[in-house]
């Protein structure tokens, strides 16, 4: 029998949580020859995609890949993202979501929620952190 991964059934899932919530889903992936995303968008091997239904079209998230069509800088491309290359799926507004284990970066936002990504990123807050008060 062969053994699934549990990854793009997370994906999934987390994808429909933001949807549910009205929230937006930004996907972090890991860019490689296998990755199909315009490569101006790309910094430090890294993209991040917004994949709500406003900004792509024809999404597919199936168990090897993650295809659509988004708009980046007004012009249109298809986009092919292996699930291996996936860093983590969270929300835009929460910053809630999931990093897959074996992947070192955390994912950023893009400022620019009008289209698929932007070149220009601001990072995530850090780890929670606790504090003492008194």
């Amino acid at each position: 029998m062969k053994e699934f991964s549990t990854k793009p059934y997370l994906i999934r899932a987390i994808y429909d949580w933001c949807s549910d919530s009205a929230l937006t889903p930004y996907l972090a992936v890991k860019v490689s020859e296998q990755t199909r995303v315009p490569k101006a968008y790309v910094k430090d091997g890294e993209i991040v995609i917004n994949l709500s239904m406003d900004a792509v079209r024809n999404l597919h998230i199936g168990n090897e890949e993650i295809t659509c069509g988004g708009r980046f800088g007004g012009v249109s491309h298809g986009l092919v993202v292996p699930i291996d290359a996936v860093i983590g799926i969270f929300a835009k507004e929460t910053g809630q979501g999931l990093v897959f284990q074996g992947n070192d970066s955390i994912p950023t936002l893009p400022t620019d929620s009008g289209s698929a990504t932007s070149p220009d990123k601001p990072t995530l807050p850090g780890k929670p952190r606790l504090r003492v008060v008194k």
